[in-house]
């Protein structure tokens, strides 16, 4: 039987012979042809005037709050429910993350509750299109610009998605991507930040390289990173912008399908909200019930057992014990422990064909009956 994971990368003929030319020119590290070229096409696509490439996603977080100036004594809001590396990328700039709760219809981080969680030490925002679903942004924005706060988009989930009419990456001050194997659009690793502030740019591109002086080779006037992308996977990454538009095509028939195969049961699948243009990077659904951790596993296990790989949602922030003990707003109850209780992800390949996608269901549901 085969195994269906869930997700993997979609690599042809073009990747391989933009790699190939990467290699036959001889330039393989952080200095060539394909990392300008990547640079320029997907700020085309998200657009905005910059994109600065960047070693991983987690790093572009990391290095855009030290561009900004953010460190020891400040606050950063980040979203209870979200990939560790939000709430890791300011711990190690020296800032404080306050977790907030998240929308149960987006996954994103709850407006009203950011309005509360902001103090006088409170530097930026970073809203998470968790799975693809954009974040509530139009809200976000206006909280930002009231309170001058930094509004830094973490867009790794969510390559092509928009919000009102606008691409995720184009909306707050920045924003950072991640271009990791399982991810729609793939470098291998890597990742990005993109802006319309010039000067920002700049200013990432400096801290990026070792803080290396433009005017003076080897002399660093600051601590820098070597936070850089290489050549080899900007050349996958230019092949996978050209072929984007059908990545993202057969990523929506995989989530359609499901759709149409789980109508009438009671898993639910990630909702939409009117106005958002969700893009399927993973495809997520809400179990019908009660579920404990073990009670999870042993789903899992069931899955695993015929060959079907199947996550949960993320662990939320203010249950692991590095971030136990920082300020967490939230109503009556947690939302994100209730998502995360009863989430899973599916395979979401974009090369699943129909039968596979039915074997997956049909297995779902049984493991669920049992």
């Amino acid at each position: 039987m085969k195994f269906l994971p869930v997700a993997e990368p979609d690599l042809g003929a073009l990747e391989e012979q933009y790699v190939l030319e990467a290699v036959r020119s001889g330039w393989i590290s952080s200095i060539g042809a394909f990392i300008d070229r990547f640079e320029r096409s997907f700020a085309v696509r998200v657009g905005v005037d910059h994109c600065v490439s960047l070693a991983n996603g987690t790093v572009a977080l990391h290095v855009a709050l030290v561009a900004r100036g953010i460190g020891p004594g400040d606050e950063v809001i980040v979203p209870d429910l979200t990939f560790v590396a939000t709430a890791s990328a300011v711990v190690l700039s020296g800032a404080t993350p306050v977790l907030v709760d998240v929308e149960r219809d987006t996954f994103g981080i709850d407006p009203v509750l950011v309005s509360q969680a902001i103090t006088t030490r409170t530097k930026a925002i970073i809203p998470v299109h968790l799975y693809g679903h954009p974040a509530s942004m139009g809200a976000l924005e206006e909280i930002s610009q009231r309170h001058a706060l930094f509004l830094l988009e973490d867009a790794a989930e969510a390559h092509g998605a928009r919000a009102a009419g606008r691409s995720v990456g184009s909306i707050g001050d920045a924003a950072c991507f991640s271009f990791y194997g399982n991810k729609i659009l793939t470098t291998g690793e890597g990742g990005c930040l993109t802006t319309n502030d010039e000067s920002f740019a700049r200013r990432v591109r400096f801290l990026k390289d070792h803080a290396m002086s433009a005017d003076r080779r080897y002399f660093h006037p600051e601590v820098g990173f070597n936070y850089r992308m290489t050549n080899l996977q900007a050349a996958v990454g230019c092949a996978q912008i050209e072929r984007f538009d059908e990545l993202l095509r057969l990523k929506a028939r995989v989530f359609d399908t499901y759709r149409e195969l789980l109508a009438g049961s009671e898993v639910q699948l990630r909702p939409s909200r009117e106005g958002f243009e969700s893009v399927c990077w993973l495809v997520t659904a809400l179990l019908p019930g009660q579920w404990s951790a073990e009670r999870q596993a042993s789903l899992f296990a069931r899955l695993r057992q015929k060959q079907i790989d199947a996550r949960p949602f993320f662990v939320p922030l203010h249950e692991m014990p590095p971030y136990q003990g920082l300020r967490f707003v939230s109503r009556d109850g947690p939302v994100s422990s209730h998502l995360a209780a009863k989430g899973i992800c599916l395979p979401s390949s974009g090369k699943l064909t129909r039968d596979d996608i039915t074997r997956v269901v049909e297995a779902l549901l049984e493991a669920i009956r049992n």
